[in-house]
């Protein structure tokens, strides 16, 4: 490695080159059945999602590259929603070959400094993300890592439980990520590392290769995300805060017109009329547009998508719901749960719950439990029972900081 005052006064005097390396590749089986952990919702954003999040805030001109396990590419790009990142490589059978192919594909580039995290640490402050670029881009190591000193007593033990010696916590540290490097030096490490030793984070490679290592203080919330019970604690961390609690109510009106379906939350249901609108009249989704803006006092749906415009003629009403979904987002808040009733004749409602049910969840980024859709009728009386149109009423729960 060079000598101070060689390549490393030369990288202090400017600002290094930053590139994120995160690490998203493994299947996360401890966290139990269904999507891999990095993938699944958290209170409405995937995991990886809010990892990118925290990193594009911290460094907004550092290149963010992400390592996926092969296959995943359409789940990457559903969960990251339209969010841009640098490149995406595919990873391999364990996680010191997956970092090592993300390293590689960082060679096009050649950047100063790397920051490797783990894509389920989602709740990294960026204050520890800048503290930490900030010391791997000065003094003598080679590497930088944030980590907990063990405060517990420790103990080594045989396969079945029985204790063998007591271990001195002095020195020890429980390690977190990201950990930094200098980029030509863990590239290097890397490179000699015998993929067979399958090394469980990079800092072990690091070691291997004689790099200059150092711990800093870490923060307990930079957790990893890896049992069902962590999921319990990720979504304890986001809901907690959030104590201003609001409820709000939408109301929508359409009217059938000549056609042959309806679109009802999302649905597309066959029908003897279609519903009149200036977008595709769907009085479920404006509804619960409408309750959700409701929520955060933004006005309603006419305010952001006035049928006097012609971009909106015919256009879905996801794009209504996704609105006022993201204006709750940009608050810091999240929406705890919706119900909707369709008030009709027909079409009958039953066989196409479930389905209203998954539509609403999808574009809310909600749990299926936390969306109910129920129909009533008006008894023949009214418009409604006149078969003269549709009618629904929404509610919206939002919490807010």
């Amino acid at each position: 490695m060079p000598e101070n005052g060689g390549a490393n006064s030369n990288l202090m005097s400017k600002a290094p080159r930053i590139a994120v390396l995160i690490a998203a590749a493994g299947k996360g089986l401890r966290a139990g059945e269904g999507l891999s952990k990095q993938y699944r919702p958290l209170c409405g954003v995937p995991v990886v999602a809010r990892t990118v999040d925290v990193f594009r805030a911290a460094l907004p001109e550092a290149q963010i590259h992400i390592v996926i396990a092969a296959g995943d590419e359409a789940l990457l790009s559903q969960a990251l929603g339209g969010r841009e990142v640098a490149g995406v490589t595919t990873g391999g059978v364990t996680r010191q070959d997956s970092v090592r192919r993300g390293l590689e594909a960082l060679t096009n580039t050649a950047p100063d400094m790397v920051l490797i995290h783990d894509a389920a640490r989602p709740f990294i402050s960026p204050i520890l993300i800048h503290f930490l670029a900030k010391e791997g881009g000065s003094g003598d190591f080679d590497g930088v890592a944030p980590g907990i000193p063990i405060a517990d007593s420790i103990k080594k033990c045989a396969a079945d439980g029985a204790v063998e010696a007591s271990v001195s916590r002095a020195d020890l540290w429980r390690v977190q990520t990201p950990q930094v490097f200098r980029f030509p030096a863990i590239l290097d490490a890397h490179r000699a590392a015998d993929p067979a030793l399958n090394l469980s984070d990079d800092f072990a490679v690091a070691e291997r290769a004689g790099l200059r290592l150092k711990m800093v203080q870490g923060e307990e919330a930079n957790f990893k995300i890896t049992t069902a019970a962590d999921f319990d604690r990720a979504i304890a961390a986001l809901v907690n805060p959030l104590t201003d609690i609001r409820t709000a109510q939408g109301f929508d009106v359409h009217a059938f017109s000549p056609g042959d379906h309806v679109m009802l939350c999302g649905v597309r249901i066959a029908h003897t009329h279609a519903l009149l609108g200036h977008s595709d009249a769907d009085v479920g989704l404006h509804a619960i547009t409408d309750a959700v803006l409701g929520c955060v006092a933004a006005g309603d749906i006419g305010t952001y998508f006035p049928p006097s415009d012609p971009r909106w003629k015919g256009a879905a009403s996801q794009l209504f719901l996704e609105h006022a979904r993201d204006l709750v987002a940009a608050r810091g808040g999240m929406i705890a749960h919706v119900d909707v009733t369709l008030i009709c004749e027909a079409p009958k409602i039953g066989p196409h719950r479930d389905a209203m049910i998954g539509r609403v969840a999808d574009i809310l980024r909600l749990a299926r439990d936390r969306v109910s859709v129920k129909a009533t009728t008006t008894e023949r009386l009214g418009f409604t029972g006149r078969n003269e149109g549709i009618a629904a009423m929404a509610t919206a729960t939002v919490r807010l900081p």
